[in-house]
């Protein structure tokens, strides 16, 4: 009993001294954020993944689509100002992946599967910016630190259960019901919150580099006629497509200015 109380009390001080330690905020929306994994180690684990990713799949050889994603990268990568990110931009060559990725510390990968979606440079700049948004917003950290918080929960009920000798099977039914509730009340709207949050980054970034945000109201438009048949928003980890049409629609507006002063020759188009 006396052990379980001083593992009890740990945990809460393990907590506490964490929020004390790493509030910060996000780019553009300033959302305050906990954050419990250091950005060293963030980098480091990204960098682990990207490079094992890449050995696994067969990178594009087209010398146009290449180029296109890595000007576009780096395009955004100016507009995001993370000079201390090592920024690096590829196209896997994968027909039947319709989607792109970043991870922390600026690696960012495309799946030519998605270019028919995207259809110009705009609306692969609407993608992009939307993942190096994640990257920036250091999200997976985030992510990670949400998932310990609600393991310390379940290891502190699991000690409180015991120490207040709960019959087995109920011990197990309640367990699973808090993970049930942190699962569908916590991890998975703090999910969607994320996403949003890197499609209203996206924009402003998207904007400052040139290209029209009003493509990224299409390309997303674009993109929901072609998913399939999907588990309702409270069960996802992303906002439905009407939703996220919505909210970009209400967004846009602010991240016009941004588009007019810094739109190139190009035009983002």
């Amino acid at each position: 009993m006396k052990f379980a109380n001083v593992i009890k009390k740990q945990m809460i001080l393990l907590v506490l001294l964490s929020i004390l330690v790493a509030c910060r905020s996000t780019p553009v929306t300033d959302r305050e954020q906990l954050i419990l994994v250091p950005e060293s180690q963030e980098i480091q684990m990204g960098l682990t993944a990207y490079q094992q990713i890449l050995s696994e799949s067969k990178l594009s050889d087209d010398p146009e689509k290449v180029a296109m994603v890595r000007r576009i990268g780096e395009r955004i990568a100016a507009a995001a100002d993370k000079p201390d990110y090592e920024w690096e931009f590829n196209l896997i060559e994968d027909d039947s992946q319709v989607n792109a990725f970043a991870l922390p510390g600026g690696k960012v990968a495309v799946y030519t599967g998605i270019l028919p979606i995207t259809q110009n440079e705009a609306g692969l700049a609407t993608v992009m910016a939307h993942e190096v948004a994640h990257a920036t917003a250091r999200h997976g950290g985030e992510r990670m630190s949400t998932g310990l918080l609600a393991q310390l929960g379940m290891m502190a009920l699991d000690v409180g259960l015991a120490m207040k000798n709960q019959d087995p099977q109920m011990k197990q039914a309640l367990l699973a019901a808090y993970g049930a509730a942190a699962q569908v009340g916590v991890i998975l709207p703090f999910s969607r919150k994320q996403e949003s949050e890197a499609d209203r980054i996206g924009l402003t970034y998207m904007a400052k580099a040139g290209y029209d945000p009003e493509e990224a109201l299409q390309f997303w438009e674009r993109m929901s006629k072609i998913e399939k048949e999907k588990a309702p928003e409270f069960l996802s980890t992303h906002p439905s497509d009407e939703t996220r049409v919505e909210q970009i629609a209400e967004w846009i507006p602010e991240v016009k200015e941004e588009y007019r002063e810094n739109q190139t020759g190009m035009g983002g188009r």
